[in-house]
């Protein structure tokens, strides 16, 4: 059994009665229709660089069946069709709305035939074990409603040897903390509030990146869950990582 962690207690709603995973999808249904372009508009686009980044690291790889876990609107896995040309990438979100904004981008592009998106519990993956080759988690997991099983399923239907990079928010190192959290804490909740109308889904992101393990920290989680060649990269000043592991051989 998974242990819980701190931040798996942390709720976009807390007045509300529903669990974490419940809030969460309740959460992005009602911002999937902005979702796109806040992350434009609060990373001054620099979230499309990040992608470009974790999705090279899987290129030496060629994965020809992926899984993007927690994949939104599934910016991840339109560029990384595009990047690695694999056979087949299947996107996984407990969002409907966000992935119904993600299917209308896959068939503007041309990729129905090469991008699937289910609804899907990132906790409780219905693919048979040893089932992709790859796996990949952009800026969705630390919105699990528990960590540690979240890793464990994921590393359950991943083929051995199969790689999984994460990308995910994190908190910069002096002299830009300072301004780091400036900025996460008053310019970023109350952008989106006037362009969502959801301050506290905002407020949630921050609180949720702030309370989320980081750097070591998530790596001795991805150790424990099972990962091997377990490591990290800081982007752009420390704001966000890059994660990579394998499942072992055997």
């Amino acid at each position: 059994m998974a242990n819980s962690l701190p931040h798996d207690s942390i709720r976009p709603y807390e007045q509300s009665e529903k669990g974490k995973k419940e809030q969460v999808a309740d959460m992005f249904n009602n911002i999937a229709g902005k979702y796109d372009f806040m992350n434009r508009f609060l990373s001054v686009g620099t979230d499309i660089g990040w992608r470009k980044k974790a999705i090279k690291w899987l290129q030496p790889v060629a994965p020809q069946h992926i899984l993007d876990i927690a994949t939104g609107t599934g910016d991840m896995s339109i560029m990384a069709c595009k990047m690695l040309k694999p056979r087949q990438i299947t996107g996984i979100d407990i969002s409907t709305e966000m992935l119904e904004v993600g299917r209308k981008k896959i068939e503007k592009e041309g990729l129905v035939d090469k991008i699937t998106l289910h609804t899907g519990d990132s906790e409780a993956i219905k693919f048979n074990d040893n089932t992709f080759d790859a796996g990949m988690v952009a800026f969705g997991i630390r919105n699990f409603e528990n960590l540690e099983r979240g890793l464990q399923e994921i590393l359950r239907v991943l083929q051995p040897g199969a790689p999984l990079v994460i990308l995910e928010f994190s908190k910069p190192k002096q002299p830009f903390k300072s301004l780091y959290n400036l900025y996460m804490k008053l310019v970023a909740p109350n952008v989106a509030r006037m362009i969502t109308k959801d301050q506290q889904a905002y407020e949630y992101l921050t609180a949720s990146a702030n309370a989320f393990p980081e750097r070591k920290q998530l790596i001795d989680i991805l150790n424990k869950a099972g990962y091997t060649d377990t490591r990290y990269k800081s982007l752009s000043l420390g704001i966000c990582c890059i994660y990579t592991g394998k499942k072992p051989l055997s």
